[in-house]
């Protein structure tokens, strides 16, 4: 059984709807929109699996983390968690307020930390393991102007998922981080058809990602594939991170100073 956060669209969706068609029945969170884990949850359930759906903000902490714990009780148990919910606004370092900060660090790190407390706690008590994937972003491992609680915090993400993975490799669970760059999600306000015309000279494979594509190393994670892969984190950027000095070299104006 799994719990993915946030999947009432974008990467969140199709991981779970992924899941779903490879054998695994499925619980969703959703924040905002309770129509799209809806719809989510019809795609589960015409792959013949199970899905529950359950509200969570995950600005409530520790308490939104009870939906981990509902989610398990009403699919009997949690095999793999993905913390995929995430948030973040574009706002220059120097005009950040603490409110926005702490928002985008409650629901990109301390969110996704108690979460996963709550799904090692009870793989621990079943036995047998588990799988625990962090979404981060390439900005776990590289920074973006006018983002800086968002890179802090998924940053941060990227070293707890490596904590986790040491902490928790005795009892089974492996964690891991899947690090996307842009890809067609509403957070980035691209669609499927956008991806197909959008040209992105800085990428090498010179255009923004499918949330597909996203899912499709998720799944290979959750899966027995996978059995002796933890404290990784897996770039699925289309090249982009490897840009650094050669994007570097080859701007030609300052824009990039105003993200």
């Amino acid at each position: 059984m799994v719990v993915v956060t946030g999947a009432d669209s974008g990467i969140g969706r199709a991981t779970a709807t992924l899941l779903a068609r490879r054998g695994a029945d499925v619980g969703i969170t959703w924040y905002g929109d309770e129509e799209g884990a809806e719809r989510t949850a019809a795609e589960i359930r015409a792959a013949g699996r199970r899905a529950e759906t359950e509200p969570m903000d995950l600005t409530r902490l520790p308490g939104a983390a009870d939906a981990v714990d509902r989610l398990a009780d009403r699919l009997g148990r949690i095999d793999v968690l993905v913390n995929n919910a995430g948030t973040g606004a574009p706002v220059p370092f120097l005009d950040l307020d603490l409110d926005t900060v702490r928002r985008i660090t409650d629901v990109n790190l301390i969110g996704p930390l108690v979460c996963a407390q709550r799904a090692a706690r009870r793989m621990i008590r079943q036995g047998g393991g588990g799988r625990i994937v962090n979404i981060t972003s390439v900005h776990e491992h590289q920074p973006r102007v006018g983002a800086a609680p968002y890179c802090a915090a998924k940053g941060g993400l990227g070293l707890l998922t490596q904590v986790m993975a040491l902490e928790l490799a005795e009892h089974g669970i492996l964690v891991n981080a899947v690090a996307p760059g842009e890809i067609a999600t509403p957070m980035t306000g691209l669609t499927d058809e956008d991806v197909a015309r959008a040209r992105r000279p800085g990428v090498p494979l010179g255009r923004p990602g499918y949330a597909h594509e996203v899912a499709e190393v998720v799944a290979f994670l959750a899966g027995p594939g996978a059995g002796y892969v933890t404290g990784a984190s897996y770039a699925v950027d289309g090249g982009m991170l490897r840009m650094g000095p050669m994007g570097g070299s080859h701007l030609r104006e300052d824009d990039w100073r105003r993200g």
